[in-house]
């Protein structure tokens, strides 16, 4: 960290100054102009990366809007934070998109949500709010959360056209024939092969970001559980993680030990849906089949630890809402290892399946650079040699307490996305097991305190998809004045623009399927 601190003074010529440190965060201001060079010195450090870039509207209290820059360094825990104040007079921020894409979406995200124009953009058009909708800026604080806006007219996405002999438009949604929500993929082949993919998200923005500044801080953990359903107590998780850290409100050790156990049965149970359905997708109709079988299996263990099958309604503020007793915690390792003994028997058949693995090597090939420079997480990045995860990197919860070992390979295809999800479901299972012999006795919850105003944080939580961020601004009377959300699959869908490239249509289904991403973490 001290040589991401000192190329921030250099860069800066010496403006930048730390606010403030903690264990897991180091907050610090800089110039506006400064910050494409503080950015440029600060990914030169081995190992740096950046994170994400948020805004948050500072406009009553002190006439500015903020933009806050997130970055680490592999192998030093706190994060940096570093915040550039935007005239409320003179609404624009230097772009780093043309340099980082990574950034490409965020930036336009503020520009959509808080009217802050992003200067040299390289794809300036809107991306949260779709093209027809009204000049509203909705995360600016005047704007009101009960308004209700005029019917939506005027030109709707253009697409690029599809030009050439014999080349093709196939548009596919929004709405799709399953129960998944809406997104726009709109094809260009040249007879099977697919040229490039675009691709629409936000169809169903729901103003998630809005809705917490209008719930007292307890009702906001059900609200983060619906960002994203199958991440339910990921998200939950990471949003108290904020809340507590902002409010030094110490966790107690029992409670960081069953969110760790529970963090992995959902990673569990997603991981061997997306595995039986990789192999559905390629006509490999009765793995899938196991899958669902087992998948059911470790549902019912969630359902006998937390009363829901999707671990919802268990994460709380200062720990979880119900304790476990002897006999439970007694009964997960054997509980886990027949689930294990089944899903290795299923991962078998899959691997002897000559069939499925001709269609899963080498297709939806993503290169590790490109990985990198698109700021790929999760499943697709450890797949395309991006070792992330924020578990190791920035351990919460009760993650020092355990080993754990991380898959990553370097191909880049479907087989290794397939593998990642498979080799984490044994180390999930090693993991609770060993969790379940050491849960120590005590409180399952920290006492209720009133939660301070004026307090800020970010907490990550490395969810099955990859990294989940919460950073929240703590308001009077036990509200939440800013919650900034950013689900991994923001990042990853450029991933899929890049994946599907060469490709044939009919193995689109399960290169989207290797992803796996969110419509509504995306659209939040």
């Amino acid at each position: 960290m001290e040589a991401l601190l000192r190329e921030l003074e250099q860069a800066s010529g010496g403006a930048a100054r730390v606010m403030e440190s903690r264990a897991a965060e180091i907050y610090a201001k800089a110039p506006l102009a400064a910050i494409p060079e503080i950015a440029q010195a600060l990914l030169g450090v081995p190992g740096a990366r950046i994170v994400a870039v948020f805004a948050e509207d500072r406009v009553e209290p002190e006439g500015v809007f903020y933009n806050y820059y997130v970055f680490e360094r592999t192998g030093v825990e706190p994060y940096l934070i570093v915040r550039a104040a935007i005239p409320a007079a003179d609404p624009r921020f230097p772009s780093l998109s043309a340099s980082l894409p990574a950034l490409n979406w965020q930036e336009r995200e503020i520009q959509d949500w808080f009217g802050l124009e992003a200067e040299g953009h390289p794809n300036p058009r809107r991306v949260a709010l779709h093209d027809n909708w009204p000049d509203v800026h909705p995360l600016r604080k005047d704007f009101d959360l009960r308004a209700k806006l005029d019917a939506f007219e005027g030109e709707r996405h253009t697409y690029r056209p599809t030009l050439g002999e014999g080349v093709f438009q196939i548009p596919v949604g929004p709405v799709h024939a399953g129960i998944i929500e809406p997104g726009h993929f709109n094809f260009a082949v040249a007879g099977e092969p697919i040229l490039y993919l675009q691709l629409r998200m936000f169809y169903t923005h729901k103003g998630t970001e809005k809705l917490f500044e209008s719930f007292p801080v307890s009702k906001c953990v059900f609200l983060a559980e619906s960002v994203s359903g199958d991440s339910a107590f990921s998200h939950a998780t990471a949003f108290s993680q904020a809340v507590e850290r902002a409010s030094g409100i110490e966790v107690p050790l029992r409670a960081e030990v069953m969110r760790t156990v529970l963090l992995e049965l959902e990673r569990i149970y997603n991981h061997i849906a997306d595995i039986g359905a990789m192999a559905m997708d390629v006509g490999f109709v009765i793995a899938n089949a196991h899958a669902g079988r087992i998948r059911e299996m470790v549902l019912e263990v969630n359902e006998e630890l937390t009363g829901s099958r999707l671990l919802r309604g268990m994460a709380c503020i200062g720990g979880v809402r119900r304790d476990w007793s002897p006999a439970q915690i007694a009964a997960l390792p054997a509980k886990l290892s027949r689930v294990e003994a089944e899903f290795r028997s299923m991962r078998e058949l899959i691997r002897y399946s000559d069939s499925t693995r001709d269609r899963l090597e080498s297709t939806g090939f993503l290169s590790p650079e490109k990985a990198a420079a698109l700021g790929i997480v999760g499943v697709g990045g450890r797949a395309s040699g991006v070792d992330l995860d924020v578990r190791r990197d920035h351990p919460y919860a009760a993650y020092r307490r355990f080993s754990l070992r991380i898959p990553s390979f370097s191909e880049g295809d479907v087989l290794r996305r397939m593998c990642v999800r498979t080799d984490e479901v044994y180390a999930s299972i090693a993991l609770i097991c060993a969790a379940a012999g050491s849960i120590p006795a005590g409180p399952h919850r920290a006492a209720e305190v009133a939660v301070p105003p004026g307090r800020y944080a970010l907490a990550a939580v490395e969810g099955w998809r990859g990294e989940i961020l919460y950073w929240v601004r703590t308001g009077p009377n036990q509200t939440i004045e800013r919650c900034k959300i950013k689900d991994p699959s923001l990042n990853n869908w450029p991933a899929l623009v890049e994946a599907v490239q060469g490709n044939i249509i009919a193995d689109f289904p399960v290169i989207n399927k290797s992803f796996n991403l969110s419509y509504s973490g995306t659209d939040r």
